[in-house]
């Protein structure tokens, strides 16, 4: 939503917004671009009344904003429809969909088509260090890159948020079960993605993960538009000589070596996140010898295993993890980057399906890769979550005082750790505190 302010801005509109616990980097670029934020969701915030309120699927009935919304019949519309419609009409859009890997993949493809000169706009749901920015409208009639959510749309439109963007290029990253406020099962998900798969046209193109068989199922329900496999071995679009850590590899394209990329990303998931980017970009005409160039320049996206402090001997990384496979993934690449240096993984579970206890039986499974586990229960997350980790003995702990976490924390480091901070929120001020704690210790004393 964040985005889609943004991109309504540099349109040319007033716009102003409304949310809850807003929090860095989003409300800092916000302000940045002359956005008025407000908090929380009081009726006031519509005085005067707004010619279009453009409503977040955060939003319910029974939210006074919304009540007051409804009763003075002021005109409405969903971020995904507001977005087709006012700024994806005549582009041709490159869609990244996929339970992970999103936002990074989005921001690669942005960027690749970026440095070949197409002047892309791009939503994502993230801030992609090498732009600086989550948003931009991009270059008139030029390829838009949008981070296409399965979440729903509103609470007036139950469909998935992609339904609406009706890509020409869509890349189908991964599929798992995910969201269980709102999907029963693993079958409801795959019906969302194959109604996207229906809307993209003849003559565009499917990125499909070739190794992800519930995307096969999918696929299988029917498909009318050409397709590329993506995998790292097998697949129209793979790779060779990969390094251990994924910081190193060759593209091949059919079989051919098409491009090398030396990047300062880890992780075989971000190696797939490249080949499905340089795919999608060269259905967009990217060369991939371009496109390999572009990647060994790519810097990343802010909290996905983001640097935000060396102190004391000490890495923290910011990660947004908040599924058992990102989390282990994460963990996997960052365990290849540091080879037998101590992990110490702090995860807050915050994401409605993880607040549910969905996860509960993957969970120690997906932390095997960390030395030391601390996880924060928070008040609304009532499962046992002492016990799913149980598994893991004495190297995990739980704690329900983020201040006695940091503690707990801060007392346990040692120089040479790198500290894994996961959360999908701002995990109450954590990552702040716990470097405010790391730089008092780092202070010279007298």
């Amino acid at each position: 939503m964040g985005g889609i302010a943004a991109l309504a801005r540099a349109a040319g509109h007033e716009v102003s917004g409304s949310d809850a616990n807003v929090y860095p980097p989003m409300s800092t670029q916000l302000e940045t671009l002359g956005i008025h934020l407000q908090q929380g969701y009081s009726a006031a915030h519509l005085e005067p009344a707004p010619d279009m309120v453009v409503v977040g699927n955060a939003l319910s009935r029974g939210n006074p904003a919304i009540e007051a919304m409804l009763e003075r019949n002021v005109p409405y519309v969903s971020g995904p429809q507001w977005l087709a419609e006012n700024i994806l009409a005549g582009r041709h859009v490159l869609a990244v969909a996929g339970t992970h890997g999103k936002t990074t993949t989005s921001s690669m493809l942005a960027w690749i088509l970026d440095c070949a000169g197409l002047q892309p706009g791009f939503l994502i749901g993230g801030v992609a260090l090498d732009f600086g920015i989550s948003a931009r409208l991009g270059a008139a009639a030029a390829p838009f890159v949008v981070e296409a959510d399965e979440y729903d749309t509103a609470f007036f439109d139950k469909g998935s948020k992609f339904l609406h963007y009706r890509p020409r290029t869509a890349i189908l990253n991964n599929l798992e079960y995910d969201h269980a406020d709102i999907f029963p099962d693993l079958a409801s998900i795959e019906t969302q993605f194959h109604y996207l798969v229906r809307t993209v046209p003849g003559n565009g193109l499917l990125v499909v993960n070739g190794a992800d068989t519930n995307l096969a199922r999918v696929l299988e329900q029917g498909c009318w538009t050409p397709r590329e496999h993506f995998a790292l071995a097998d697949a129209d679009w793979s790779v060779a000589g990969l390094s251990p850590d994924g910081s190193t590899f060759e593209v091949l394209y059919r079989g051919n070596v098409v491009g090398s990329v030396n990047w300062q990303l880890l992780g075989a998931h971000n190696v797939m996140n490249a080949l499905a980017a340089m795919a999608a970009a060269h259905h967009a005409g990217v060369s991939p010898q371009v496109a390999a160039a572009a990647l060994g320049r790519f810097q990343g996206v802010k909290r996905r295993l983001e640097v935000r402090a060396q102190l004391d001997g000490v890495t923290v990384y910011d990660d947004f993890a908040h599924h058992p496979t990102a989390i282990a993934t994460t963990l996997q690449g960052l365990r290849r980057r540091v080879g037998k240096a101590r992990i110490v993984a702090v995860l807050e579970p915050r994401s409605n399906t993880m607040k549910s206890g969905v996860h509960r039986d993957t969970l120690a499974a997906s932390l095997q890769d960390a030395d030391r586990v601390f996880v924060y229960q928070a008040q609304n997350v009532t499962w046992d979550v002492a016990g799913a980790l149980r598994a893991l003995g004495t190297r995990a702990s739980v704690s329900r005082d983020i201040g006695q976490l940091v503690d707990t924390v801060g007392n346990e480091l040692q120089r040479g750790d790198h500290v894994l901070i996961m959360s999908n929120g701002g995990f109450g001020g954590f990552h702040e505190k716990l470097i405010a704690r790391l730089e008092r210790n780092s202070a010279p004393r007298c």
